[in-house]
């Protein structure tokens, strides 16, 4: 059984897209450390080169939130602040497992990536794809590809599809069974778990920046959740609550963070005024 059965959870709220700040990101009641440092100010005239130097910035931040908690649950506003989390959990632990929920794959690089967006990049770069952009600044070290499970990733690009097929990266459908049977593998090792919000339907989540269709429904993630903290050893979880920034405060991305947090064992409770979103 994993060590974890009924350890709390350590709230972080990183209320960033890459390097722009989502002012309305919903934020819970209760003690939490806001990640809110003060970046590069972004000159006339930059090119985007200036944007993963204004994260790296940012992302030392959550490292240093993350190192310094017992047992970290981020809320963050994409997926590149994972990278943040396993350095962080890497200073601790000599050698750690991922598993990964999502739409889509993060499997891109630079060197093959259509829209150029760093945000579809970031599972690669854990497998030490592309160390230039944020892993060496970070002091991140690869992640085994046998040491990663992806769930789901149904939308992928051509060059993406790939280059995970030719990875040792286990990809499963996002379902409990799938987990129970995938989990065994990864031998007992301490898992960051990593759930972007995409990977649910978006007919049911409306407002995602990525919707990616038909997919598993809000209930079938939980259950997957559920299945996985029965199974591994989960020291460190981030939910990535990927909506535009003018429905992440909306009352439907607040009682799916609240679902999602419940199914990991810990209870959210939103200001008052806010939409009550609670779970036991």
């Amino acid at each position: 059984m994993p060590d974890n059965a009924g350890g709390a959870w350590d709230l972080i709220v990183a209320p960033w897209h890459l390097d722009e700040h989502i002012p309305d990101f919903p934020v819970p009641v209760g003690p939490a450390a806001a990640i809110n440092p003060p970046l590069p100010v972004k000159r006339d005239g930059e090119a985007g080169g200036a944007i993963p130097s204004r994260m790296t910035v940012l992302h030392r931040a959550v490292a240093d939130a993350v190192a310094g908690a017992a047992r970290p649950l981020l809320l963050s506003g994409d997926c590149p602040a994972g990278l943040a989390v396993v350095a962080a959990l890497q200073r601790r632990h000599p050698e750690i497992a991922v598993i990964w929920l999502d739409a889509h794959g993060d499997f891109n690089t630079p060197a093959i990536t259509i829209s150029g967006y760093l945000g579809g990049m970031p599972l690669a770069m854990l497998t030490g794809r592309a160390p230039e952009l944020f892993a060496d600044p970070l002091g991140l070290r690869p992640v085994p590809e046998y040491n990663i499970v992806l769930a789901d990733a149904r939308d992928l690009d051509p060059a993406e599809r790939d280059a995970l097929a030719a990875s040792q990266v286990r990809h499963i459908q996002a379902t409990a069974g799938a987990f129970r049977a995938a989990l065994p593998g990864l031998r007992g090792l301490p898992v960051y778990l990593h759930v972007d919000v995409d990977i649910m339907d978006s007919t049911e989540m409306p407002g995602l920046r990525f919707p990616a269709g038909h997919g598993p429904t809000l209930g079938d993630v939980e259950n997957c959740l559920t299945a996985i903290t029965a199974t591994a050893d989960v020291v460190a979880a981030t939910l990535a609550c990927a909506w535009l920034p003018g429905q992440v405060s909306g009352p439907r991305a607040r009682e799916a963070i609240a679902r999602l947090a419940g199914a990991l064992g810990t209870q959210l409770t939103w200001p008052p005024g806010d939409t009550q979103a609670n779970t036991a």
